[in-house]
């Protein structure tokens, strides 16, 4: 631990709490020194949860404690300004998604942390699902030929929930992680058309289609008020599909962490995925081995690159992309037209 970066969190709502917290204090390469909070039951649950951890009043504050990083794990109109501070005070900094508002906030940051010349991520964890991982896997394969169509879902059957503010609506919500798996597999979206519904000011039930620069159709759903879900993956390739989460079901990391488990308790346990996709050629369907799922990679390798040891996890531009077909999508909602990038 003597070369360990020293870490700090900022908000310690349910994102922090739940699924940052655990993985940060998890990493051998961090000492995970505080949460920048001044909510008193916030800092009484650190008190319970992670007693070697220290609360601060400010971002100012823990990095004159000594902090190297932090994460930005507020509600997603303060990430942009929280993170352009935290770079100001020479930290390196990882912002959950949505990484901005817009692509506009999202070029600012990116621009900041270069001139600073920090560290700067953006927290894809989904890009390590046990599901994604499996399906990258095929595709390099070449089990599925050329890949046609991708279609991904995170559909829930919560009709009760009131879609807050804090993670921008569905759209933002989910869409940021949907866009980013889609152009993480299929390369640059040149086209975006997308629809959105909402019982409140916000959306809670949204579709987009991409067409990537390879010809790749890429159709997304993301909804709280779906009382069916369909499969998590449809990937339709033309040797083959791959189809995976029939039930609408996600990867088992999140069902860990919100059931208080981490990968330091876990070990090599952590991420190892019961469930089985399948291959379809026609009527039958082969199924595969499902990847272990590795949310515990991420810190460890941000850490490691804040020590010069590689990049980071995620390219901060790739956050820039993702806001860019996110800002499209809300304008091709409004108008009803594909938007062309």
């Amino acid at each position: 631990m003597s070369d360990a970066v020293r870490f700090g969190l900022v908000g310690y709502g349910s994102g922090g709490r739940i699924f940052h917290a655990p993985l940060i204090a998890s990493a051998a390469n961090i000492e995970f020194l505080g949460v920048v909070t001044t909510n008193e039951e916030r800092r009484a649950e650190l008190v319970k949860q992670h007693p070697e951890a220290a609360a601060f009043d400010s971002i100012a504050a823990i990095a004159a404690a000594g902090a190297e990083a932090v994460t930005i794990s507020t509600p997603v109109g303060t990430h942009a300004p929280l993170a352009l501070e935290a770079i100001s005070h020479g930290l390196s900094v990882v912002v959950d998604k949505p990484f901005a508002v817009d692509a506009g906030a999202a070029r600012e940051v990116v621009a900041a942390a270069a001139a600073k010349g920090v560290k700067l991520s953006v927290y894809q964890n989904r890009r390590w699902d046990s599901d994604l991982l499996t399906l990258r896997r095929l595709i390099a394969d070449g089990q599925l030929g050329q890949i046609r169509r991708f279609e991904s879902r995170f559909e829930r059957w919560q009709p009760e929930r009131k879609v807050g503010a804090a993670g921008g609506g569905t759209l933002m919500d989910f869409g940021s992680h949907l866009v980013d798996q889609a152009l993480l597999l299929h390369g640059p979206a040149v086209r975006v058309y997308a629809e959105m519904r909402g019982s409140g000011e916000l959306d809670d039930d949204m579709f987009m289609a991409l067409h990537h620069v390879g010809g790749v159709e890429s159709h997304l759903w993301g909804s709280w008020r779906q009382p069916a879900p369909g499969p998590r993956f449809r990937v339709v390739g033309t040797t083959g599909a791959f189809i995976t989460g029939f039930d609408g079901s996600i990867d088992i990391q999140e069902e860990l962490l919100k059931g208080g488990r981490s990968p330091a308790e876990l070990g090599d346990q952590w991420g190892v995925e019961p469930l089985q996709g399948k291959i379809f050629r026609g009527d039958e369907g082969t199924a595969v081995p499902t990847e272990r799922g590795r949310w515990d990679t991420f810190y460890p390798a941000f850490a490691a690159a804040v020590r010069g040891e590689g990049q980071v996890p995620v390219d901060p531009e790739d956050a820039v992309r993702t806001m860019t077909v996110l800002d499209a999508a809300r304008r091709s909602a409004r108008s009803g037209e594909a938007v062309r990038l």
